[in-house]
């Protein structure tokens, strides 16, 4: 386990983040009584994700911290019932109370461990009868991994353990594909998964057990899918309702997992890495998820993320789940990405179904039906090609997208085009254009940047300017074919108090032929070095150096 030293300190200190909106516990106030605006904020708190945070303090006062709590709970709802009894919750609470068992039961009176055990007990019962019920992906397997842990290191938990190990075989062979991905697309929730699987393994190999063939392949898949969707300072892309990773949690689990090869050619999971010198690019690169994968998926065909060594420098807004309702359906949206979108809306559309609860918001009922993608290497560089049909039955447009990254990263090249491509397009094109009022239909392409980024706007060059923590200076330049400027944004990560104040540079253009190219580029200025010292810890805005601290 990999916790926060810094999150653990305020938990000690009596301060629970739900929701963004950090709440201070008094002194006779239960945290188990806290208000839970937001599912997500209501599994945080019964999936006992915070114990890895006041065991990577590990003082008296983060253990009475935490027997409290653990105990309060087990009186409250130990006995089978209450919000935090759905499989993937109790598969994730049962993994933390076994990993910190010393933690929490060295020392405790008799009474409070017998009743930690029987809860422990009705625990192991309930996902043996219910794992099943867990929804497919990220859900499941934390259903079954808890069971499998679970029946492995309890005594008198024997008869589950041959049940749960196969029924971890058939998710392993069934809901991960031969790729190495999973429906959702989304990057935080694999390295979930793989986390899992490699606790499980190692489980698995302590108690001298046979580690299944289905279980090794999927590890053997996943590993080079989460490398390519890994930037350069460690932290994952953020698409589909993921964040960059808890701190550390990437690089752990894949040395931990033993598998040691890097990411294959083309795409992986439907994004694409461009990478050079100091530089790495991962573009989204397909449509989004589909169906009921899609409760959490964005409208990001095409958007990008660049980071330079240890910087983010460009960024998408994020998922603002954590956030509330709001802030969920806005980050979803194309505008809250790095690509560009045609009269405000959206390459996808919200349908009115419902995800399954606590499972995400409306799923995605209009995608573009058609994603190009191509790819070529040169001595030079790497280049994208990549096209989606997302506006075609709106405005009868195709957005093609080009980025060509030399091979030292110090040069982004990029080419945003929108085009007709048949008669039929055409005539949807004019009837949109009429209803613009024969103006033009108004695009912009969007850049987010990262909090850390200071940048300004050079209105007599055309130019922005920015300056990144560790020294290096970008410089992004324009063809001059659409307005340039500098507008608020803002920074949505699951490990904040609360969305966070950044920047977006904007081109902003009006479209009135049938072929239409914007272009644009990121470059590094010439007395930026080579190489940079830069041993400050990245991707989290302002985190303390102590940040991330193992627990177990």
């Amino acid at each position: 386990m990999i916790g926060s030293l810094a999150r653990g300190r305020r938990l000690v200190a009596g301060t629970f983040p739900c929701a963004g909106h950090p709440v201070e516990l008094g002194e006779d106030s239960s945290l188990w009584t806290l208000p839970l605006p937001t599912p997500e904020s209501q599994a945080e708190l019964h999936g006992f994700g915070w114990l890895d945070d006041l065991a990577a303090v590990g003082d008296r006062a983060a253990r009475d911290r935490a027997r409290a709590w653990t105990t309060d709970w087990i009186a409250r709802y130990g006995a089978g019932r209450g919000p935090g009894w759905t499989p993937e919750l109790t598969g994730r609470r049962l993994i933390r109370w076994i990993s910190h068992g010393a933690f929490l039961m060295d020392g405790l009176d008799s009474d409070l461990s017998t009743a930690g055990f029987r809860a422990l007990g009705r625990q192991v019962a309930f996902l043996s009868r219910r794992w099943k019920a867990a929804p497919g992906g990220l859900p499941r397997f934390e259903a079954l991994v808890g069971l499998t842990c679970a029946a492995l290191a309890l005594k008198g938990m024997e008869r589950f353990i041959g049940p749960a190990i196969d029924g971890l075989s058939r998710e392993c062979a069934n809901g991960i594909d031969r790729q190495g991905g999973i429906p959702t697309r989304n990057p935080e929730d694999l390295l979930e998964v793989f986390t899992l699987l490699t606790w499980a393994a190692a489980v698995l190999i302590e108690t001298n057990r046979t580690l299944p063939e289905a279980h090794m392949i999927a590890m053997r898949h996943i590993a080079p899918l989460l490398r390519a969707v890994r930037h350069a300072d460690g932290n994952l892309a953020r698409f589909h309702g993921g964040g960059c990773g808890r701190e550390g949690w990437l690089d752990h689990a894949l040395a931990t997992s033993g598998v040691r090869q890097g990411p294959g050619e083309g795409l992986s999971m439907g994004y694409f890495r461009l990478a050079g010198g100091r530089t790495s690019i991962v573009v989204d690169a397909s449509a989004p998820p589909g169906g009921p994968a899609s409760g959490n998926a964005h409208a990001s065909t095409l958007a990008f993320e660049l980071t330079s060594g240890r910087r983010a420098l460009i960024v998408n807004c994020g998922s603002g789940a954590v956030f509330g309702a709001d802030w969920r359906r806005a980050a979803r949206a194309t505008p809250s990405h790095s690509t560009l979108g045609i009269d405000g809306m959206s390459s996808s559309r919200f349908g009115s179904g419902a995800a399954r609860a606590g499972r995400g918001g409306e799923l995605l009922s209009d995608q573009p039906s058609v994603v190009t993608f191509s790819s070529q290497r040169y001595v030079e560089g790497i280049i994208y090609r990549g096209a989606h049909d997302g506006y075609r039955k709106t405005h009868g447009l195709t957005h093609e997208r080009t980025l060509c990254l030399s091979t030292d990263g110090r040069v982004l090249e990029g080419e945003d085009a929108l085009t007709i491509q048949n008669e039929r397009d055409m005539r949807h094109f004019d009837k949109a254009n009429d209803r613009a009022g024969l103006q033009g239909i108004a695009c912009a392409i969007r850049f987010h940047l990262h909090p850390d980024v200071n940048a300004v706007l050079d209105a007599e060059d055309g130019t922005v300017p920015m300056a990144l923590k560790s020294g290096e200076v970008w410089v992004f330049r324009h063809d001059g074919a659409a307005e340039l400027s500098l507008e608020p944004s803002v920074y949505l990560e699951s490990n904040r108090p609360g969305p966070l104040k950044t920047m977006q540079i904007i081109l902003s253009a009006r479209i009135e032929d049938y072929s239409n190219r914007l272009t644009w580029s990121l470059a590094k200025t010439e007395g930026t070095p080579v190489a940079l010292r830069d041993l400050k810890s990245a991707g989290r805005v302002s985190a303390p150096a102590d940040e991330g601290m193992p627990t177990g």
